[in-house]
């Protein structure tokens, strides 16, 4: 199972990073996306996975072992309205550049700061 996440993780970013690098601003948005979602997963699986055990307390209100850090989860929490609202700010400088540059071609956009 961590095998398949980390695999999993390495294409996100791969994929992430590629589409940042692309030259239209829809694929750097994209590209942003899958970074968050390839950083959030990376949270998770640090947290150590255990399939269907409960966070610490088990029916009888025992401690339960082994039990899966609550930690990350919290964090991926915070990473997720993080990251929508790094998304939302990048998806509206787009829009006003391109209403700006009358393009969304990043090369083009340079071409018009030198004139």
């Amino acid at each position: 199972m961590n095998l398949l996440l980390v695999i999993i993780i390495g294409l996100l970013y791969t994929a992430g990073l590629y589409m940042m690098m692309r030259r239209s601003f829809v694929k750097v948005i994209i590209g942003l996306i899958l970074l968050s979602h390839a950083a959030n997963m990376l949270i998770f699986t640090v947290g150590r996975i255990t399939k269907g055990n409960p966070a610490f307390l088990n029916k009888d209100g025992a401690i339960f072992e082994p039990f899966s850090d609550p930690l990350p989860q919290a964090l991926i929490l915070t990473a997720i309205v993080i990251g929508f609202g790094v998304q939302a700010f990048a998806i509206v400088l787009f829009k006003r550049a391109y209403q700006t540059a009358g393009t969304d071609d990043l090369d083009e956009m340079k071409k018009t700061d030198e004139d």
